[in-house]
Parts: C-alpha cells; structure tokens; sequence
C-alpha cells in the first residue's frame, strides 16, 4: 500500500526510485540508451524547473536526488521521464510488456546534513556498492559522479518522435538527428553544502568516492569476488530477469534523528487525517469539502495554496 503522497510546505529534498518491470536488465547501459536518458533528463528538466543533485540509472533501477517545491512538480517530472523512457526502451528493445514495475517511490530527506550526505552517498556507492566495477566512474551509464569530479556534463538528444512520424507519412528520408535537439541535465550543489564554493563542494564529493571506492574493495577481497566490469555488464540481455532482487521496506521519510523524523511523521499524520475527512465528506456528497494543500484529491486538481486561499 502506498503513502498518500505528501511534501512538507516550501518543498523538499526527495530522494526517488524507479524499477523496471520484474527487475528486468531493460535499462542495461548502451551509448543509444545512455543518449535518450540523458536527454529525456535534460528536457524534463528544462521544462518542468527541478532541481538535481545526483543520478544513477542501472540495469533494472534507477535513483534520483531532487529538490522539488511540491507534489504536483514532482509528479509531473517523473510522469514525464517515465513515460518517455519508457517509450524509447520498448522501441529499442522491442519489447512489448510495460517498462516500469509501479509508480516512482519517494522518500522525503530532511534538512539534516548527516540525513542529505547518507541519501547522497548511497546514491553515488551505485555501481560499486553492487560489485559491478571497482570504480564509481566506469559504470557505463548515466552516473553523476563524472559530471561531478570531471565536470563532464550529462547532454543527449531528444527526438521528436511526432515530427520523425509526420516526416515518415510524408514520405520523407530524414537523417536520424534530423528532429533532434541537444538537451543538458545540470547537477545542482546538495542543499546542505551549497554554501561551498565548486572547489570545496569537489573536494567532499571526491572523498565520499574515495571512501565508497575503498570500502567496495575490502567487501571484494574478503569474499575472493571480480567486480562484472564494463564488458559483462554490457554482455548481460536486457530482457534477463534476475533470480533474485533485493527487497526490503522503505522508510517513510529520510531523517538523521528521532526528533526530525518525528516532527516529519506528525507533520504527515495531520495532512493524512486533513485529507481522509475531506475525503469522507465528498463522498457523501458535501462539495464544500477542504483538501489539504499539496494533495492531490480523487478526480480533482491538485491542490494549490492559491487555489485553496481563493476558496475560502
């Protein structure tokens, strides 16, 4: 059962993930694969004014580190990256079932330093973590940590697939970039450490690396293990489901004290029992009925604060 979805007011550090359908390997990393993410990324971004801080996409799953001032943008982000990706992975890959297991998971990170360098820190380990590669900059897909030490930027392509349709029924031979546009995906500093300049924000992100790096290493030599490597990570089938997954319950909320995470939990109760009355009224047929700011009540917009100032 999933939570009702809930940012706390002013917006948030969020931390998202997306799994294929059956943790299928539909997402294995490929240069034409890689380009249409990072594109899809940039455009939704562009579009839809989120902020990032880190990105990982693996074989079966992928993580993002957001700042996002409500709900309904987070919604709509990941509404538009899911759906688009989606799309160009069937069409690359052939494949005729549904791309995404469920609807994204996200987690509300608290304003803790300790809290936003965990979250950020299991997102950078991705790859590593796993016994993948020996070093976070080899995975060969979409990964922040070569944005963020190498100041590689994350650019790709989005291809108008509409106009590359209209062009086929005209019976036009285009080029495959033809209807393509450059899109960028820009990395923001984490909120706890914007206040670093480039060179000190590096340099924390560099030892987080250095420390993930190291502890991946020890892990494989006491087991005696290889990390795959770029070569069988690329030789894995995309549409291979694995024989075993990882599962394990999701916290509600990301927090760094008991005291933050009970503020956010009576923070969410009070918006969850806001939002269950209302409920309960309009379906009794009471149109007067008050949903919570930042909800999303069935078969009705989302809920504005200037939408809910202007009907009181």
């Amino acid at each position: 059962m999933r939570h009702i979805r809930f940012i706390p007011d002013n917006g948030s550090l969020v931390e998202v993930t997306i799994r294929t359908f059956q943790s299928r390997f539909l997402l294995r990393p490929n240069p034409a694969l890689n380009q249409i993410i990072a594109g899809v990324l940039g455009r939704a971004q562009r579009r839809l004014g989120v902020l990032c801080h880190g990105v990982i996409f693996l074989s079966n799953h992928a993580h993002l580190l957001l700042t996002v001032d409500n709900a309904d943008q987070l919604a709509n982000f990941m509404e538009y990256i899911n759906s688009n990706i989606a799309r160009e992975v069937a069409r690359l890959l052939d494949w005729p079932d549904r791309i995404w297991a469920r609807r994204y998971q996200a987690i509300v990170v608290s304003g803790e330093e300790a809290a936003q360098v965990e979250r950020f820190r299991y997102l950078l380990s991705h790859g590593c973590k796993e016994g993948l590669v020996a070093w976070l900059r080899d995975w060969p897909g979409i990964h922040s940590v070569r944005a963020l030490l190498d100041g590689e930027p994350i650019r790709g392509l989005w291809f108008d697939r509409t106009q590359e349709y209209a062009a086929r029924n005209r019976g036009e031979d285009f080029d495959h970039l033809k209807y393509a546009t450059e899109e960028t995906f820009e990395l923001s500093p984490l909120p706890c450490w914007a206040h670093l300049s480039p060179e000190a924000y590096r340099e924390r992100v560099a030892a987080l690396v250095a420390e993930i790096e190291q502890q991946a290493a020890a892990a494989l030599a006491r087991t005696g293990r290889q990390p795959l490597g770029v070569a069988g990570i690329l030789r894995q089938n995309p549409q291979t489901r694995p024989n075993w997954t990882k599962k394990s319950p999701a916290p509600a909320f990301h927090a760094a004290t008991k005291a933050v995470r009970k503020t956010l939990w009576e923070m969410y109760a009070a918006f969850l029992a806001a939002f269950r009355e209302a409920t309960e009224k309009w379906r009794v047929g009471d149109r007067t009925a008050k949903f919570p700011v930042g909800s999303f009540p069935p078969g009705l917009p989302f809920v504005t604060a200037e939408a809910a100032a202007g009907s009181s």
